[in-house]
């Protein structure tokens, strides 16, 4: 059984009561959608869940076939289909216990479709974990060929037949394949990988891909951030080799285990993704197609500016008179860089459910909403769900995090004017030395050209994107072969001579050692009555030990140990970071002398070439003055 949309631009066709896509026809195109693939087809829901209390991040597959199908509303204007599937205890153990009502909605006049889904876990339901869940469309393989997700970040990608053997050869992790004989020889030595793509949440608004013959483009674009999870630096997929194109909204990437959602039995929750559009374009002639890229851009911007959408049925998604809003003016405040507030430029201002500080980057239940402080750190956040929220920031320059000390209660139609705010970040004393810039990125610091043998030819010569490509641990033991990185303050270059990552290095044949750094500084003089405080902000940890040592390279134990820390895989994802870390090390006097003191630095798990620490910032404090001016 079928349904089929049709607004006379574009037919859409559904199974019935499963809700999976099976064909969407443009412009003459019979259909775009690939259902030739061994495993997964045309397009689709789809969640990956587990038993609770399972560790990891991967559980078992749902495709979410729905089980009962309603016409929502259908006028001249609009319709809206709902395939709905309903938890029932005989479905325990095969399906997550969620009940999940898809809808699709096409408008008149609309090159394209509106996907979304309400997500509802009620008191009769067992204890679960849900590791992921987005939408996918799998595109036809013959027209779909070139990818555009950026305006510098898009390309020709070689055929899904490339990634497998003998064309292909998979290297450390089975998304990252070499192609030896590709199909097409251009892109023979590349390597392919989905992550080489990935994208945080504040930039991935539209991707997708391009056919030439005839010219036509399929986009996703995502309007809003407010139903995805871990804030805006939070990354993930969008389109890569298949040809897939995806809409992610829940996942473990570039987090672990932080960010899978754990449900206790009987725990009410219900959320709605989306929705997301689905944009069809086209070109009369095949040397214009990159123009769609462009449209697809301009009508991101329009999805943009007219969320949240009116036409959406469902009760469970407020329109813009059902929200609220919330402004205000946010200072940053540091004795030892001004005697006066500082206006926080730039900051990431944000709201999203109760937690403890800084709790945002692993939130997963709720909605977030945020936005960008304008220079005079003047910030105002609007289309907020009514809801009880706390206030989160970051400010760029600044380490830590800030939050508002009072919930903030939203409701529909009222605007909140919180007036000034001010965040207090991490300081006891006035700066000795720093390394790095304090933007929860490893971006400033040395990253190394791939090797070779192993490169994507999109990132070859663009500084700014050269961590995306693969192997760059494996750099390390290339460019430090005998001894471990050692940084001297005041003479080296954090932006040439510190490495990007702090990861093992290879000692044998699947053998591995933890590394040791040293930063060598100069004091004239040691305050024995004072302390001393060194910050540690890291942009990223995977299954990582940091123990700190001053002046004594075997102390045990170390002056400071950070205890096993992060499961973000950044490095091996081709992050320049993950989630974020905040350290501060007391260091009394005593361990310090007149002239050249060494701090050690050690990542010191050593099972895997993948365990590391990427560094944000670093500083050492010394003993504030007595005199210091008050505000």
């Amino acid at each position: 059984m079928q349904v089929v949309l049709d607004n006379g631009l574009l037919k859409l066709t559904l199974t019935t009561p499963e809700g999976l896509i099976t064909g969407i026809q443009y412009n003459g195109l019979d259909n775009l959608l690939e259902l030739n693939n061994p495993d997964l087809n045309g397009g689709f829901w789809d969640l990956n869940w587990s038993e609770a209390g399972s560790s990891g991040t991967r559980g078992s597959f749902d495709k979410i076939n729905g089980t009962e199908f309603r016409v929502i509303v259908e006028n001249e204007e609009q319709i809206e289909v709902s395939f709905k599937r309903t938890w029932d205890p005989p479905f325990e153990g095969k399906h997550a216990p969620l009940t999940i009502d898809k809808r699709f909605i096409m408008l008149r006049g609309s090159s394209g479709f509106y996907s979304y889904a309400i997500y509802e876990h009620t008191e009769d339901m067992d204890a679960f974990i849900l590791n992921e869940t987005r939408i996918a469309f799998m595109l036809s393989i013959q027209k779909f060929h070139y990818m555009a997700m950026a305006d510098d970040r898009q390309r020709n990608l070689p055929l899904p037949e490339d990634r497998l053997p003998p064309r292909g050869r998979q290297l450390a992790y089975p998304e990252a394949v070499l192609l030896v004989d590709p199909v097409e020889p251009e892109f023979k030595g590349e390597v392919d990988d989905k992550y080489q793509y990935s994208c945080e949440n504040k930039d991935n608004k539209v991707h997708g891909f391009i056919c030439t013959e005839p010219p036509v483009g399929f986009w996703q674009i995502t309007p809003s951030n407010e139903f995805r999870t871990g804030g805006p630096l939070k990354q993930d997929l969008t389109s890569h080799v298949n040809p897939t194109t995806l809409a992610m909204f829940v996942s473990a990437h570039y987090g672990g285990e932080d960010l899978v959602i754990k449900f206790g039995k009987g725990e009410p929750w219900k959320k709605v993704f989306g929705p997301v559009f689905i944009y069809l374009n086209s070109v009369s002639h095949e040397r214009d197609s990159i123009l769609l890229w462009d449209d697809a851009k301009e009508q991101m911007k329009k999805e943009v500016q007219n969320w949240p959408y009116s036409f959406p049925a469902s009760e469970d998604f407020p329109r813009s008179d059902e929200r609220g809003s919330i402004r205000g003016r946010l200072f940053a405040q540091d004795r030892y860089i001004s005697n006066e507030n500082i206006p926080a430029k730039g900051a990431y201002v944000g709201v999203a459910p109760p937690g403890a500080t800084g709790s945002f980057q692993t939130e997963n239940k709720g909605y977030q909403f945020w936005a960008n402080a304008d220079d005079d750190g003047y910030f105002s956040i609007i289309n907020i769900r009514p809801g009880v929220y706390n206030i989160y920031a970051w400010v760029p320059g600044f380490i830590g995090d800030y939050r508002y000390e009072k919930a903030i209660v939203i409701t529909a139609g009222y605007a909140v004017n919180l007036g000034d705010l001010v965040y207090i970040p991490p300081r006891d004393g006035p700066t000795l030395w720093e390394i790095g810039i304090p933007d929860r990125s490893a971006a400033e610091f040395f990253v190394p050209d791939p090797n070779p043998m192993y490169i994507n030819k999109l990132y070859i010569n663009r500084p700014a994107d050269r961590f995306r490509q693969y192997g760059l641990w494996e750099r390390y033991a290339d460019l430090y072969p005998d001894k471990d990185l050692e940084y001297t303050v005041g003479i080296d270059d954090y932006s040439k001579d510190w490495f990007y990552a702090q990861v093992t290095r290879k000692v044998g044949e699947n053998a591995y050692q933890g590394t040791t750094w040293q930063i060598k500084f100069e004091l004239d003089s040691v305050d024995q009555s004072g302390k001393y405080t060194l910050r540690i902000a890291l942009a990223s940890a995977n299954v990582s030990i940091l123990e700190v040592r001053i002046n004594n390279p075997e102390a045990n134990p170390p002056e400071f140990s950070s205890g096993l820390i992060g499961k973000d895989n950044a490095i091996a994802r081709h992050g320049i970071h993950g989630l974020y870390w905040l350290f501060h090390v007391d260091v009394e006097s005593s361990l310090l002398v007149q002239g050249l003191n060494t701090i050690y630095l050690t990542q010191a798990q050593n099972e895997s070439a993948l365990h590391g620490i990427m560094y944000d910032y670093m500083r050492l404090e010394g003993p504030p003055p007595i005199n210091l001016p008050k505000l």
